[in-house]
């Protein structure tokens, strides 16, 4: 069992497949330098693949060599989309290494198997049946970072259907993972609902915010380095590095303080003492309009004093026409959004040739594919925003291999505005040290994806632990290898939270149950645990399993809205394929209000919008599993489950088997009453109030909406939770009863899905008596030994994550230590 299992842990290292034709000759010309040739061999192999290459280290001639060969191979034309102002490059460039390349707008056009080029703005108008094409490559993707997000799903969704596909940039951000995700999702190497769990943890208060895992990192640039090439200079490969020197770079900043300004007073109409124009959008947005004339004067005092041509990039488009009116007389051009493609193109491409001294546009038109180091050396930002994307792009318009003089970029901000400055200037850092780390796996494993597997598979396995406390023992180890060992019909019961699939990952090793992609395979690797478990337990007796079902958002299930993954349905399936029977369900209630807020689903306003397309919160249930007993012919399981009548009465197993409480005629609080109330007592009055009378949903909503007219109904949590009066649905747990209330006191790691004591603590004194022995095999902080030797039982559970293992340890021997401290009726007894 062991060597197949290791087969599985093996199997989970993700790297991307080889998707081109590995068996042919490619055809490179001899022009290309030893380090384009590489990449080109590299991409046409893999099929789909990034390249990431710095400005000047020749993407153009990369591509049109991928295209000549790509047409080779499929007999179908190619395709290049582009951004404005760099066709006549691609142009020039082809006929360099003897290629034709014809530039469309839109399929009518194709008139044979030839390189074909057009622009973003033609793609996104749906100008062309992506079927047609053998191949495809996004020259500077980066700029689909600057489309809206329907027309970026449309591109990327589209052209899914080309079998060979590309994207090329210099500038891909690595801190930016959404980007770095649309690629990925593009190009078929994984899917980004997948990369998203695998990879990414969720910020509870944004649905849309990703941060990347502590020890994920490595492991995701890895993966990254399977299907993109970063590449800063020939010598990331291995080859020389002449001619390949940046130029200097100088950043002259101009602080702008006399700006005319409105007083700014609060809320309660008092004048302000300081003003913040970061504190919010709107403020942002005044400072930008009250400083536009300031900054604008600076600009073109720059702009008027330079030897030499210049770029001024602005944000706004009353900037442009100020800046056009006061550089009235002077040999400048001038490219904005409303101009026809052709005549923006033919601008950008008059600068780049040096036709005019001036160039006036915003870097999300002219910041991404322009090559400006032949024709000017010198820009001014007449202002400063947080979107460093768009700014690095612009900066490298000038900043680039072959610029032979020094590069001075003006930054033009006011007093109210160094916050944004320092961001901008932490993002650059950020930015540069992450291409640095990316850079290294290159220089370190190369282009070859067997290395950097060989190095993935070190992320299987832990360092065994073991600790045994007087009546328990916890143990730092992959769950399937620990049960391996353990005695037939040696566990009482078992209370665990099993991974909810794919959901979360615990942990850097690929033992980790949580780090599987899907359901399919995370039943997988159940396979190898349930019958180990099943064979452990005692005949008769309880599996509890904590499980949630699943959402499944439209990106993932490609239905187009959010839908439901019965995860738990799964769950019961698995276990009885291994000779477990269900018994029981219980239902345990959550907040739908908190849940919204961390997943945007069940949102009121689109509710108003279309009620049909909206579900319901999520609970969570505990699925009770039974391993039958060896003789079936009562049912009693070989060491029953006592309770003796005196301690459990017949009127305590009237109230439990009934699970239902009449009512007794009382109402719930007027509006008056409960208007000088605090929300905590009117809560502990809703409750009691729920479970002592029949529910009406007319008198809960009234209650809700006076509450909401009184501006007293949360928007972050439900004020008035539905109750339940049967015992099978566990309303009242209290879901921060847990052990990550004592990791946050003490300000260590808290558990991504920590188990309440409520739910553990009922679980055991149901289904065990004192001195058994409760396992958990995914132990996580200890919550269930914690309370199973609280409740006088023994208690035993594995745990792969090293840091919950050893802060379970301390709690564990905390609670040891307390439990045996003699007191004051012991030193009595010992006289």
């Amino acid at each position: 069992m062991r060597e197949d299992y290791q087969k599985f842990l093996e199997s989970k290292i993700v790297v991307s497949k080889e998707y081109g034709a590995t068996d042919v000759e490619y055809d490179i010309n001899p022009m290309l330098f030893d380090h384009q040739r590489d990449i080109v061999k590299w991409s046409l192999k893999g099929g789909r693949r990034a390249i990431f290459a710095a400005f000047g280290l020749g993407k153009t001639f990369m591509q049109l060599e991928i295209a000549k060969n790509v047409i080779q191979m499929t007999n179908k034309p190619f395709l290049i989309c582009l951004p404005l102002g760099v066709r006549g490059e691609f142009i020039r460039d082809g006929k360099k290494l003897g290629l034709e390349c014809t530039y469309i707008t839109s399929s009518e056009q194709i008139t044979g198997n030839n390189i074909y080029l057009t622009n973003y703005e033609r793609v996104r108008k749906g100008e062309f049946d992506a079927t047609l094409f053998g191949g495809c490559s996004f020259d500077e993707a980066s700029i689909l970072r600057s489309l809206d997000t329907l027309t970026v799903d449309y591109v990327l969704k589209n052209f899914k259907e080309i079998e060979y596909r590309f994207v090329c940039t210099a500038t891909p951000t690595p801190n930016d993972f959404i980007e770095i995700l649309n690629y990925a999702d593009y190009l078929g190497v994984i899917d980004r609902g997948q990369a998203l769990t695998r990879f990414f943890q969720r910020d509870s208060t944004s649905a849309g915010h990703l941060t990347l895992y502590p020890h994920k990192k490595d492991e995701f640039w890895f993966w990254v380095s399977s299907w993109a090439v970063f590449i800063t200079k020939p010598s990331d490969l291995g080859y020389d590095n002449t001619g390949y020197d940046l130029p200097k770079l100088e950043i002259v900043e101009h602080c702008i303080t006399d700006v005319e300004r409105e007083q700014e007073v609060d809320r309660d109409g008092n004048l302000k003492i300081f003003n913040d124009a970061t504190s919010s959008l709107s403020a942002s947005a005044k400072e930008k309009r009250q400083s536009m004339q300031a900054r604008l004067n600076k600009a073109v005092e720059i702009a008027k004093n330079t030897d030499g041509n210049i770029i001024l990039w602005h944000h706004l488009e009353k900037e442009r026409q100020e800046l056009e009116s006061m550089m009235h007389g002077y040999d400048w051009v001038s490219v904005y959004g409303s101009q026809d493609n052709d005549l923006k193109e033919k601008k950008l491409i008059d600068f780049s040739e040096s036709k005019h001294t001036y160039l006036i546009t915003k870097p999300t038109i002219a910041g991404s594919g322009c090559n400006f180091q032949y024709a000017s050396h010198e820009m001014v930002f007449c202002g400063i925003d947080y979107k460093f994307n768009d700014f690095i792009q612009a900066v490298h318009r000038c900043y680039r291999f072959q610029q032979t003089k020094v590069v001075k970029v003006h930054l033009i901000y006011t007093d109210l505005e160094h916050k944004i400055l320092k961001t901008l200037y932490r993002k650059w850092a950020q930015h540069d040290e992450l291409q640095r780390e990316m850079i290294q796996i290159v220089k370190d494993y190369g282009l070859n994806k067997e290395n950097i597997q060989i190095e993935m598979k070190r992320n299987i396995g832990v360092e065994r632990k073991e600790y045994n406390g007087k009546d328990y023992q916890v143990i730092n180890n992959d769950c399937v290898l620990e049960l391996e060992g353990m005695q037939d019909n040696s566990i009482d019961l078992t209370v665990t939270s099993i991974p909810f699939g794919d959901h979360y990952e615990y942990s850097p090793s690929y033992n980790d149950f949580g780090h599987n992609y899907g359901n399919n395979k995370f039943f997988e690797q159940m396979d190898y645990m349930t019958p180990e478990l099943f064979r452990a337990t005692k005949s008769g007796r309880i599996a509890a399993i904590h499980v949630k079902d699943r959402i499944r958002y439209s990106y993932q299930n490609g239905a187009g809205f959010t839908t439901i993954d019965d995860f738990s349905g799964e769950t019961v399936l698995h276990f009885k394929k291994h000779g477990w029977w269900l018994i029981g369900k219980i239902t345990i209630t959550t907040d739908v209000v908190r849940e919204n807020n961390q997943t945007y689903r069940l949102g009121w306003s689109e509710q108003c919008k279309d009620g049909s397309k909206m579900g319901v919160g999520l609970p969570e249930y505990v699925l009770l599993f039974r391993k039958p007993p060896s003789d079936l012919s009562n049912g009693y399981a070989d060491e029953p489950v006592f309770k003796s009548k005196e301690e459990y009465t017949r009127a305590n197993w009237q109230l439990d088997a009934h699970a239902y409480w009449r009512s007794s005629g009382d109402r719930f609080l007027t509006p008056d009453e409960y208007k000088k109330m605090e929300i905590k007592h009117i809560r502990r009055a809703w409750n009691k109030y729920h479970k002592e009378n029949i529910y009406s949903f007319k008198e809960h909503l009234a209650a809700c909406e006076n509450l909401e007219g009184l501006g007293r109904l949360s928007s972050t949590f439900m004020t008035l939770p539905t109750e339940s009066n049967n015992d099978a649905v566990w309303t009242d747990v209290n879901r921060m009863n847990t052990l990550n209330s004592k990791q946050a006191q003490k300000k260590l790691q808290k558990h991504i899905c920590p188990l309440q004591f409520d739910i553990v603590e009922r679980l055991i004194e149901r289904y065990s008596a004192k001195g058994e022995l409760v396992f958990d095999p995914f132990g996580g902080l200890c919550t269930v030994p914690y309370q199973a030797i609280k409740m006088g039982r023994k208690a035993k559970s594995t745990e792969l994550n090293t840091d919950y293992f050893m802060d379970g340890l301390h709690y564990m021997k905390a609670l040891e230590y307390q439990l045996n401290m003699p007191t004051l009726f012991d030193f009595e007894e010992c006289k």
